[in-house]
């Protein structure tokens, strides 16, 4: 099935769902999870879909894309993030250091 492969283009899937809960199940019935729409006029309601899917990035009403923002996939559509504080992270390293008292120069 189509919706079931992670086809990259100007492609839209379109398959019925009896409602809401039968839609997330379609949706979330994949090996990937790189990019999903919720379409609804209700934001509260998009954000609570949204919060269900298993996708990386999702947006409401159409496809968003921020630099800013970290984005990436789930499943096998990849657990890395880029752009955003989320895609330094795997080249920054912590260090911790626990002093017996406050240095004479912070």
């Amino acid at each position: 099935m189509i919706a079931q492969e992670e086809i990259f283009g100007p492609v839209l899937c379109v398959i019925p769902a009896d409602d809401e809960e039968d839609a997330i199940a379609l949706a979330n019935d994949t090996i990937y999870g790189l990019f999903a729409a919720v379409f609804t006029p209700d934001a509260e309601r998009a954000r609570k879909v949204a919060r269900r899917l298993r996708s990386g990035s999702i947006g409401h009403n159409s496809r968003r894309f921020d630099i800013n923002l970290a984005g990436g996939g789930f499943k096998q559509s990849g657990i890395g993030r880029e752009g955003g504080p989320d895609g330094l992270l795997p080249f920054l390293e912590t260090k911790t250091v626990i002093l017996d008292s406050p240095p004479e120069h912070p």
